[in-house]
């Protein structure tokens, strides 16, 4: 692993766990040049995906894109770390389980969008804002009615 302070190439690994939702093993290394110690994260990662964009441009699938959108969503929402977390992990195995190699972006926002939706109602319109690109406040009014609507069933 390359330390990210003098870009050598080894560094040995002084601690291993999983993370508190199992998903991950943490590492704590240290590098043999200059001794500084870092931490990274190991994830399974079961296939290679593709995601199909508009335009059907297509780009390697990238959890931290999920990460940041769901954590901006999420901002200031007083929601535990581990359960983004869990959503995320979720939507990833989605993701590397469908079907074959490729996805639509498309498909990977309906999921963030469920899942946000049942983790908490400000992200999910938050997300929703963005994601379906509402223009006028009418539009946020009209979809934060159907999310209260949908609260009272």
């Amino acid at each position: 692993m390359r330390c990210p302070f003098c870009a050598h190439d080894d560094s040995q690994v002084k601690d291993s766990r999983p993370t508190e939702d199992n998903t991950a093993i943490r590492r704590r290394r240290q590098c043999e040049s200059c001794g500084a110690r870092f931490t990274t994260f190991e994830r399974v990662q079961l296939r290679d995906v593709t995601i199909v964009k508009s335009g059907d441009r297509r780009e390697p699938f990238e959890r931290a894109k999920i990460e940041q959108s769901v954590a901006l969503a999420c901002r200031k929402r007083g929601i535990d770390q581990e359960r983004i977390d869990q959503l995320v992990s979720g939507i990833q195995r989605q993701v590397e389980t469908a079907g074959d190699g490729e996805i639509a972006s498309a498909r990977i926002g309906e999921m963030v969008m469920d899942g946000l939706r049942q983790l908490d109602s400000v992200a999910y319109i938050r997300f929703a804002s963005v994601y379906r690109d509402f223009s006028e406040a009418r539009d946020f009014e009209e979809f934060a009615s159907t999310v209260r609507d949908a609260g009272k069933g």
